[in-house]
């Protein structure tokens, strides 16, 4: 299976790089870009959304799964995307978007006709005495899933922005154009798809939900037994027929719904997202903060590496902050976020499963320096806001919190160079970018030996050529607040990782120096130390590798 041994790069289009000078990031941006993303050693990209859409969401409201936002270009362009990638040995795979659509699509805008073939298309239901919504539940948007339509006479479900209503997946002619929209992509030449909210697109009912703080009604939506069912009939009548795979993005996932999406037997998923790896110091999911301690962290990706036969492994993508202000130094001693940045790198292309790297994680970008909430484009960031400030909170810690946690952080534009912009654009970018572009950029490091993105390349050809890194067993040896040590065991192949997430120096616990021994011919060492003490030196990465 091709995806095992792959390196996949993220690509949010929006904000890689602008041909056409208007701010906004696009296709031949993309194309430009392709020998960089080579050169780091990723042969696979996961583009998220091109399609046409009127940009409520981002991209993630999609009024035509058949045609490319003008923004980014035309399918020409797309068509273009697809053999320049080839040329160079890369795949792609879009973002499969079918929760909802937009609503401005043209189903749903016939479906507001009680009378059209189109109704149940979508899921419409009168009000509770006709003044109040169909049930309680709550959206993943901090706000109301029901929106009243005037010209229709009856309420919408939208678990996400109104704008975006959920198509009803009892309805076998939407599974059917959904198999129809999976074809066209893969005859275009997609190799797969990463499916966004993939285990939330089956309403079993629409009865009120169970009280609570999060997401109200989850559990009439949540991995459904009609949800698997879609999956599967998807699988066998369309990705069966090609030689490509699905990643799925999935909500509150727990391991045995993760064990039903992706047993190989059932023929689902080929592989999923989890989220509680970044949830270690945070409370009510990713917002607010707790200490963080390193044993835990080291307990859940255990959990899933054993739980799971393969893993989507990932630290950052376009709704999480980035990991070397979340997890490293970045926001906490900028002195060491050179190294923070490689230790993390190690931890991710240490795992086992297929990497996932978001654009500009490979040189350390880092978390955003707005101001205040006016300069967030996210809609996620001001619900949060909203629901915030009816609870009273004080402004000054909602902003803290925000910024902390906001999708924008890892949505300002790519920083390619020194120059205005950071080299993403001569126009204005439509979201702001980094003031620490001059410090942090692609260009800055490409000749540099000892930068991050050097580091990221060494790493990928490492593993590219190691069996035991790419399918060795996982097998967690010691964790405290600070640390964690574990290793990666095929046959004779054994690689010992030690990670240090803190800013003073630690000593490897006796009972495991053997593992740091001298039988270990070759040391990978994030913080280019030429020497080993028996100790890690504040935010290092060790690994030892040992073939015989």
């Amino acid at each position: 299976m091709w995806w095992k041994d792959s390196i996949i790069y993220q690509i949010y289009p929006r904000s890689f790089q602008d041909s056409s000078d208007d701010g906004f990031g696009d296709i031949p941006g993309i194309i430009s870009r392709l020998d960089e993303i080579k050169e780091l050693g990723a042969n696979v990209i996961w583009l998220s959304p091109v399609y046409k859409s009127p940009d409520a969401d981002n991209g993630y409201d999609i009024s035509d799964y058949y045609a490319i936002n003008p923004k980014f270009g035309t399918m020409n362009d797309m068509e273009n995307l697809f053999a320049e990638a080839a040329k160079r040995g890369i795949k792609i795979i879009m973002d499969l978007v079918i929760n909802h659509t937009s609503d401005e699509h043209e189903w749903f805008q016939k479906s507001r006709d009680p009378k059209s073939p189109y109704r149940d298309y979508y899921i419409w239901k009168p009000g509770k005495d006709s003044k109040k919504p169909p049930n309680n539940w709550t959206g993943f948007f901090m706000g109301e899933t029901w929106e009243y339509d005037e010209q229709s006479g009856e309420y919408y479900l939208h678990l996400f922005d109104k704008k975006q209503p959920d198509l009803n997946y009892k309805n076998p002619k939407v599974i059917e154009e959904v198999k129809n929209i999976l074809r066209f992509w893969l005859d275009k030449g997609a190799a797969g798809f990463r499916c966004d909210v993939i285990n939330i697109i089956f309403k079993t009912s629409l009865a009120d939900g169970k009280k609570s703080l999060a997401v109200q009604g989850l559990e009439h939506f949540k991995s459904q037994e009609g949800n698997h069912e879609v999956l599967r009939e998807l699988r066998r009548d369309v990705l069966d027929k090609y030689d490509c795979f699905t990643v799925g993005e999935t909500v509150f996932v727990d391991l045995p719904d993760a064990k039903l999406l992706c047993d190989e037997n059932r023929k689902e998923l080929n592989m999923l997202f989890f989220f509680d790896h970044l949830e270690v110091d945070r409370r009510i999911a990713q917002f607010i903060p707790k200490k963080f301690h390193a044993y835990k962290l080291l307990n859940v990706i255990t959990k899933w590496q054993k739980g799971l036969d393969w893993n989507a492994i990932y630290l950052e993508n376009h709704d999480q902050p980035r990991i070397v202000s979340h997890f490293g130094a970045a926001d906490k001693d900028s002195e060491f976020w050179k190294r923070s940045a490689k230790m993390l790198a190690l931890f991710e292309l240490t795992l086992r499963g297929t990497p996932f790297i978001y654009q500009g994680q490979e040189i350390g970008m880092t978390n955003f320096d707005f101001k205040n909430i006016d300069e967030l484009n996210d809609v996620v960031s001001h619900g949060l806001n909203k629901l915030m400030k009816k609870m009273c909170i004080p402004k000054f810690l909602r902003w803290k919190w925000i910024k902390a946690s906001s999708r924008d952080n890892a949505r300002t534009p790519m920083q390619w160079n020194d120059s205005e912009n950071a080299g993403f654009s001569k126009g204005k970018p439509w979201l702001g970018v980094n003031r620490n572009y001059k410090l942090i950029n692609y260009a800055s490091q490409k000749n540099d030996p000892d930068s991050i993105l050097a580091f990221y390349k060494k790493l990928i050809l490492l593993r590219k050529n190691s069996k035991g890194l790419i399918y060795g067993d996982f097998i967690p040896v010691y964790a405290d607040t600070n640390i964690m040590i574990y290793q990666r065991i095929l046959e004779k192949e054994i690689y010992t990782i030690a990670l240090n997430f803190s800013s003073h120096n630690i000593k490897i616990p006796k009972k495991f120096l053997h593992l740091f021994s001298s039988d270990y011919y070759q040391v990978l060492n994030a913080s280019g130390s030429s020497e080993w003490k028996n100790e890690l030196l504040p935010w290092e990465g060790v690994l030892f590798i040992k073939t015989a």
